[in-house]
């Protein structure tokens, strides 16, 4: 007998969907969320809207303000260092467990991921290859072990998402392929069992990506102040 699976709830839908207005960038940073004009877009009811977008402030893309209304979370210097140095933290810890466990059909997901990333990044399809890059981070964490992390960095996958899209957009084919080459070399050290290097490379693409969204954003405030 098949498990019952029950279909992705409307509030969810409503999420999902404002998510990536605000992750590729159609709502942009502090930008205000109007329930009515959103509900009508969509063509739901109020109620749905407003649970739609109380589901994105646990996932920090959105500030409901009592009395003014919802808005886009800004996307600041202090965001997204903020992101980038929990994200590291988080990925570095449950890395370490991945390198010591893997099994064979583990690398055989990763690599697959990585493989399907590529091929995203040939056709120049970007909003797939950043799926893909959270499938494949999704897969790294096989081995948490751990409830809370595992919680935390589903709410912060959004962000990430939007972050990397924002460096992907202004970077442009050199960003991906860092990313590629940052994967590739994970992929090789979890191989090769060694949490130190595992460890560094992590750091590293954290760091990288970190500045080249604030370089894209700071970009982006040059242009808009002409």
């Amino acid at each position: 007998m098949n498990a019952f699976r029950p279909r992705e709830t409307l509030t969810e839908q409503v999420a999902r969907h404002i998510e990536n207005l605000i992750a590729f960038g159609q709502l942009g940073s502090g930008e205000r969320i109007y329930e009515g004009a959103m509900a009508k877009q969509m063509d739901v009811s109020h109620g749905s809207i407003r649970e739609g977008l109380l589901l994105l402030e646990k996932r920090h893309l959105v500030r409901n303000v009592p009395r003014k209304g919802a808005f886009v979370t800004p996307l600041d210097e202090f965001f997204v260092r903020s992101l980038y140095e929990t994200l590291e933290l988080y990925l570095t810890h449950t890395g370490r467990k991945l390198v010591r466990q893997w099994q064979p059909a583990d690398m055989e997901r990763l690599e697959s991921l990585y493989a399907q990333m590529a091929a995203s990044f040939g056709k120049g399809d970007l909003m797939a290859f950043l799926e893909l890059g959270i499938e494949y981070t999704k897969a790294s964490l096989v081995y948490a072990d751990n409830y809370f992390i595992v919680a935390a960095i589903d709410d912060l996958w959004p962000s990430a998402k939007r972050c990397a899209f924002v460096a992907f957009q202004q970077g442009g084919s050199h960003v991906i392929e860092d990313n590629l080459a940052h994967m590739q070399q994970s992929i090789q050290a979890i191989k090769d069992r060694d949490e130190a290097r595992l460890t560094e490379i992590l750091h590293r693409y954290a760091m990288q990506q970190c500045q080249q969204v604030l370089e894209a954003i700071a970009s982006a405030n040059r242009r808009d102040s002409q």
